[in-house]
């Protein structure tokens, strides 16, 4: 069996009008690929948490975060090739003012990500679990358990 794949995904949230809201991205040209997440996979000898910064740069934009804790580990099989995979879920915060923008990714030309653009917006975080594709909603319920736990200590 090869090596399961490393990866990290990050819940940002934002304090809206409505209350707390997540971060989501929809492909502009792969609308079938669902709205996601920032994630992607870890390079090796990189922390987890470099990763996940750089992961939410590169598909929003967004470099503004104070990262928290890494929030759950989810263990499965790629959806389309069966590869396996573990995805290391984090909580973040920014203060991004903007509602929705479109980001095209940068960097070389040989990265896998280059020119892909992104329809990013903030989605009220009741909503999003349901909203999220390839399971990344399994864990948005944690995120108010978590700062709950920030606010008691």
């Amino acid at each position: 069996m090869p090596a399961a794949r490393v990866r990290v995904a990050a819940y940002v949230t934002r304090e809206g009008p409505g209350g707390r809201e997540l971060l989501v991205f929809d492909h502009r040209d792969h609308p079938e690929a669902g709205t996601q997440v920032p994630a992607g996979g870890v390079d090796a000898g990189e922390p987890l948490s470099d990763a996940v910064r750089r992961e939410i740069t590169e598909e929003t934009g967004v470099s503004a975060v104070t990262l928290g804790a890494a929030l759950a580990v989810q263990q499965r099989p790629h959806p389309h090739t069966g590869r396996p995979r573990v995805t290391v879920f984090f909580q973040a915060w920014t203060s991004e003012s903007r509602d929705s923008w479109i980001h095209t990714v940068g960097g070389s030309a040989d990265d896998e990500d280059h020119g892909m653009a992104f329809r990013c917006r903030f989605v009220p975080l009741h909503r999003a679990a349901g909203l999220l594709a390839d399971r990344q909603g399994e864990f948005v319920h944690l995120i108010e358990q978590s700062e709950m736990r920030a606010t008691d200590q």
